[in-house]
Order: structure tokens, then sequence, then C-alpha cells
């Protein structure tokens, strides 16, 4: 097997999960409540290191890392989404919008697991990273479930 198909699928990753940052910057930047704020700051560095051990997969590879976000495709959408949500600084639409940002990670995570383009250290890579993407995840699912029991 060639790499092209791996390094391919670890940049697609690379490029959403520095899409996921960003929106976890803005918003930890956009609500006032404190507590969600440490867990937005906490995610966000937590998935830059991800990013970080994807870049030095693809450097592996011989591929270039990418060093952005994508402007298309629905991850960027999704924490566009976001500001339009802080804007009101409303927080269950910052928490709302940012668990649908990680579902599609996470679906994005799944996708390349169950396709065949990673092997060896690129998938135990990919692995190791989606266990963050997971654990962010429910995380922001469970923040989402426990303001709407309180609405």
């Amino acid at each position: 097997m060639d790499n092209d198909g791996q390094v391919g699928t670890l940049e697609t990753l690379t490029t959403t999960l520095i899409d996921s940052v960003n929106g976890y910057e803005d918003a930890a930047a956009n609500t006032e409540n404190t507590r969600f704020q440490q867990i937005f700051r906490e995610r966000a560095s937590e998935r830059s290191q991800a990013v970080e051990d994807l870049r030095s997969e693809v450097r592996r590879l011989g591929g270039t890392p990418p060093d952005d976000g994508s402007m298309m495709g629905k991850t960027h959408q999704r924490w566009l989404d976001l500001k339009a949500a802080v804007t009101g600084r409303d927080d269950e639409k910052i928490v709302n919008t940012v668990e649908a940002g990680e579902d599609y990670l996470k679906e994005k995570f799944e996708t390349a697991l169950s396709g065949g383009d990673l092997t060896g250290d690129s998938r135990q890579v990919v692995e190791r990273v989606y266990q963050s993407v997971r654990s962010g995840h429910d995380q922001m699912s469970q923040l989402k479930h426990g303001m709407e029991a309180q609405s």
C-alpha cells in the first residue's frame, strides 16, 4: 500500500481537528460561564496536541501537513454556526453547536478508522487521537443533555 491514501486521510483529519481547536477557542472566548470557558480551553489545548500528533505522522510519511483548518466543508460550517450562536452569548446554543461539531468530527474519525487507508503506526496515531475525539464528544453530549434537563 502506498502512503498517498494514508497521507490524504491524515491531512483531512488534521484539518478537521484544527477546525475543532478554533471552534473551542471561539466558544471559550464567547461564553461568560467560567466552567464552560475552562472546559472549552482544556479541549482546545488537548486538540492542539492531537493536531501535532497527526502532523508528525504526515511528515513521517513524507507529506506536508496542513497548518490551518478547512474553508469549505461541514466542519467549518458547524463552527460558523457557532460564531452565530456566540454573538448572542447563549450558552445553550454554544454548547449545542459545539456538540454538533463533535458529532461530525467523531463521524470523520470513525469513517477513517473503518476505511482501508490506515495501517501500522498511522492507524495507531489515529486511534489514539480518536480517544480524545470520543472523550470530547461525550463530554459535550453530557453538557448538552444536562442543560436540556435544566431548561
